[in-house]
């Protein structure tokens, strides 16, 4: 049948809107995959028919080659998701040799607009948002406790899930704070403490998630300092391993942010101030006592559960009136614990029943030998994981073992690169992983593109404890380190050519590998030549994932390492060297440590004679120095930087970032009229060659080229008098950084233009918006250099308290403060525009110490200082200087009573302006005109 879209399709607790491609569970969203969506729609649409494999392929992936497998794992994923088996319910069977078929009953119902209303939205486009997974499986017997937990946590605040191993404490959790999707206005965060053993990890890695760079010395200060205004639901799972560090970091959370509520998952409870603790207790069996009918066994949640896993795992499995007590029999011998009952209910297509009723026998009286007392649930779950484990073949019982050195989420060439050895053949690997899977061993995550698996804690643990004993660690996260550093160099290769975004939705999920494969081969139990070069080749993911500081005390560890090797490795040097200079650069600012980086990588560069290695250690050390306010020597190495260029015959990008960095020398440098013809080829060469308005990586510090292009020509646009084209021009290249979402890229032209130029025309309410786009997008990407220049502009441009002011010698930001308000002149800052080396600031610095002469009554000598000014600004061919040097010194004669010779001064330079006349400069000016006009005699 055709699937109307007015109408909805009911069967069981759901309601499907196929023209919305909406599902309801009980009015609530269900948050299914596009793939598994796809192929429920397909199955109602032959609701009772077979569907055969082959047409399933080929509407859900039209355009790929898919193979069978890929569809069975959907297919688990579906059924897993809707409950398939729950209560004996079957609502997509399995037909041997034919496809699949939907079974169960169904109706349609007229499309409700009022209730489509109330439970249409994506819970993930919320207020707020989240980044909690989508569910993978039913809630089953819990529903009180969620609602409870639910109460509890709108009072109480602070709320502990605790319980032993596989007592569900996480599925509880994620479906409390699915409940609250759009409940909490700044939205809710999941910290997932399984990965990580280091207690100082855990305040980064929160911050990460909050989009907030920790940039102090007191990391929680900060962190509670940022989440006081917030109204939000952080959810922190697996912390008993770390309950030291996490009970004061929530302790002091709640303190500091009093609309901040906190659910942890832990065995223990953490003995923190305000923590409330709630035990989970095991699902319900029925009594051993009671003579019940199936119906009425099947209202107890472990049978339920029993029941539904035993059907998915087994297609033809139906539990029997006759078969009921050996069922109820099993739910308690495993107390009840959600984790064995799915462990044990994987093996009821091998086992049946009856012979799995008596393997469970055989296991707990081994475990209970000379022990008067019922096993406790831990040891319960220890002897099931053992039971489980005892009946796997060989093969996957190495399998296994092996896939416990993954702490994140991994695909099945990864699962076979760290299995695969002289004893295990590829191509047994993935039928192992099938069985793993299907018996509830090894879970999976299916994306809409790629297919993941996971282990639960719980069993990783198990796992890795297996693989120690077998003696197989040091081979096994060998072969981990080994497959992390071939996924790096894939997406190194991919960088240049991929979006942001699609690049880190790809690559995103090897970190927390690469984090324990760092943390141990950079140690001295590990490989450490292996962890050098992974240090180096994920440089791109810690810079796109904005985590450049942490990689930086990698980088520093590798570097350390090769120097005590003292081994000759210049190109691995040169590559962690690079790295290290660009950490710096945006995470300490204008530190020496970047410099010397920079300046040891373009050494080892030039005794490969590596010549793009070279390219991007001079652009590097290159915007330190115009940072550092070093413009004559950033100047020479942009020539350096054309000459080099001009030996390689690279990529046309490389020959639009060499003009591109000629452009920002020239403009710093204080030669407008040649850095704007250079700017307007440059983006013209941009615009024909297809690189505007597509991500394209620039060199040393990884600006996107065409949003850096636009950011200096609005700047030198601005100084050349054109104020509307250079705000015009400096939103165009936000909005290029927005559009790309590339953070560095978003900082770079806030802080060079996008805030700056909105203030100096006069659009207060512009600036203070772009400021606090600029300070949060400099937290979020750690960019500490532009987080605290715009601390800086918010002295001025929000009038906020004041925050250390620049220091002399700071190059760039004090220059800039200058031309914000002269007030932050200093003696280092004139003694710069005196010398000439503060470049395109010259003239408002001079024009700035005119003015505090005057201040001090010094006519004569401040007037001197504006004919150098107005000189410069002349010889530089920056006309806004010019005007602004010009205003200065006709108020000065027009106290003086020279009113003819100041307007005779100004009204020419102001006839030079053609546009931005409601500006501030342009306006004091007409008025100055006007006043003067009155004061000339006839």
């Amino acid at each position: 049948m055709t699937l109307p879209p007015e109408q909805a399709v009911h069967f069981g607790p759901y309601r499907i809107y196929p023209g919305q491609r909406l599902i309801l569970e009980a009015e609530r969203p269900l948050r299914l995959g596009r793939r598994s969506m796809d192929i429920l729609l397909i199955l109602l649409e032959h609701a009772g028919e077979v569907v055969s494999k082959q047409q399933l392929i080929a509407r859900v992936w039209p355009r790929s080659v898919v193979e069978d497998t890929n569809l069975r794992v959907h297919m688990a994923a579906l059924r897993k998701a809707l409950g398939d088996g729950q209560a004996g319910q079957r609502y997509i069977v399995t037909v041997a040799q034919r496809g699949y078929s939907f079974v169960a009953p169904f109706s349609l119902e007229p499309f409700a607009p009022e209730r489509f209303e109330q439970g249409s939205k994506d819970p993930s486009t919320e207020p707020g948002g989240h980044n909690l997974p989508v569910r993978r499986t039913r809630l089953i017997g819990r529903q009180a406790l969620v609602d409870n937990v639910m109460t509890q946590l709108a009072r109480q605040r602070f709320i502990t899930l605790v319980g032993p191993g596989g007592i569900g404490k996480t599925t509880v959790a994620l479906r409390v704070a699915e409940q609250l999707i759009g409940q909490y206005r700044d939205g809710i965060r999941l910290l997932d403490l399984a990965p990580l053993n280091d207690p100082r990890m855990i305040t980064s890695h929160l911050a990460t998630l909050l989009d907030l760079a920790l940039h102090d010395d007191e990391p929680l200060a900060s962190l509670a300092n940022f989440l006081r205004e917030r109204q939000m639901l952080l959810v922190i799972d697996n912390c008993e391993h770390l309950l030291d560090a996490i009970a004061p970091l929530c302790e002091s959370i709640l303190r500091a942010a009093p609309q901040v509520h906190v659910l942890a998952t832990s065995r223990e409870s953490l003995r923190a101030e305000g923590e409330f603790v709630q035990r989970l207790e095991s699902l319900d069996c029925p009594p051993p006592i009671a003579v019940l009918d199936r119906d009425q066994a099947l209202t107890f949640s472990a049978l339920q559960l029993f029941v539904e896993r035993a059907m998915a795992s087994h297609d033809s499995f139906e539990l029997s009136q006759d078969e009921l007590p050996l069922a109820i029999e099993i739910c308690r011998r495993l107390d009840g614990i959600p984790l064995a009952i799915e462990l044990a209910a994987a093996q009821v297509g091998n086992l049946g029943l009856a012979g799995l009723l008596s393997q469970l026998h055989g296991s707990f009286r081994l475990l209970t030998q000379g022990c008067q007392v019922t096993p406790g649930r831990h040891q319960t779950l220890r002897a099931t994981l053992d039971w489980s484990f005892e009946l796997l073949s060989a093969c996957e019982q190495t399998c296994l073992r092996r896939l416990g050195v993954f702490r994140g989420g991994f695909t099945l060439p990864s699962a076979a690169a760290v299995i695969v050895d002289a004893h295990i053949e590829a191509s047994v690997v993935f039928t192992a992983i099938t069985q793993l899977v299907a018996k509830s061993l090894l879970n999976v995550e299916v994306g809409d593109e790629e297919v993941f698996y996971r282990l639960l804690d719980t069993t990783r643990s198990y796992a890795l404890e297996k693989l120690e004993q077998a003696a197989e660690l040091p081979a096994t996260r060998r072969r981990h380190a080994e497959r992390c550093l071939a996924l790096m160099h894939q997406a190194r290769d991919d960088w240049e050519q991929t979006p942001s975004t699609l690049w880190i939705e790809r690559h995103a999920r090897s970190l927390e590998d690469i984090r324990v494969a760092l943390d141990w081969g950079l140690n001295a139990q590990g490989p450490q030549q292996l962890a050098i070069h992974l240090a180096a080749a994920s440089a791109p993911l810690w810079q796109e994932l904005s985590l450049l500081k942490e990689h930086g005390g990698y980088v520093r560890q590798a570097l350390a390492l090769l120097h005590a090797a003292g081994e000759a490795c210049p190109r691995l040097t040169q590559a962690l060297k690079l790295a290290l200079g660009s950490a710096c650069y945006h995470t300490q600012g204008n530190s020496t440590e970047a410099i010397e980086a920079f300046v040891a990588a373009r050494a080892l560069a030039e005794s490969t004679d590596d010549v793009a290695a070279q390219l991007k250690a001079v652009s590097g050390h290159m915007a330190v120095n115009l940072s550092c306010g070093h413009y004559q020597l950033a100047l020479e190495q942009s020539r350096q930087f054309d000459h080099l260029a001009l030996r390689d015959a690279g990529p046309a990008a490389m020959s639009l970032s060499t003009q591109r960095l000629q452009v920002l020398a020239l403009h710093f440098a204080g030669d407008q009229p040649q850095a704007r013809d250079k700017a307007e080829q440059v983006i013209q060469l941009m615009a024909q060659s297809g690189h505007m308005n597509r991500f394209t990586r620039g060199f040393g510090v990884q600006y996107d080229q065409s949003v850096a292009a636009l950011t200096i020509l609005a700047r030198i646009l601005w100084l050349q008098g054109h104020p509307e084209k250079a705000w015009r021009t400096a939103r165009q290249a936000l909005d290029i950084a927005l559009q790309i979402n590339h953070g560095t890229s978003i900082c770079y032209t806030l802080a060079l233009a996008g805030c700056l130029i909105a203030h100096y025309n006069g659009d207060a309410a512009t600036a203070r918006e772009l400021l606090r786009l600029l300070l949060e997008q400099a937290q979020k990407h750690s960019v500490l250099l532009f987080y605290t220049w715009g601390r800086h502009y918010a002295q001025v441009i929000e009038g906020a308290p004041e925050f250390s002011p620049p220091q002399s010698g700071t190059g760039l930001i004090g220059e800039i403060m200058v031309t914000l308000d002269g007030a932050f002149i200093d003696n280092a800052l004139l003694q710069r525009a005196e010398s000439g080396t503060a470049g395109w600031s010259t003239a408002e610095i001079l024009r700035a110490r005119a003015e505090a002469l005057l201040t001090d009554n010094a006519p004569d000598a401040a007037e001197a200082v504006l004919h150098q000014a107005l000189a410069v600004a002349r010889a530089q061919g920056a006309l806004t200087w010019e005007l602004r040097s010009a205003t200065s010194l006709a108020r000065l004669w027009q106290r003086q009573g020279q009113a003819r010779r100041a307007h005779e001064l100004l009204e020419p330079l102001y006839a030079r302006f053609t546009e931005g006349f409601a500006t501030p400069d342009l306006t004091r000016v007409r008025e100055l005109l006007d006043e003067l006009q009155r004061q000339v005699p006839d």
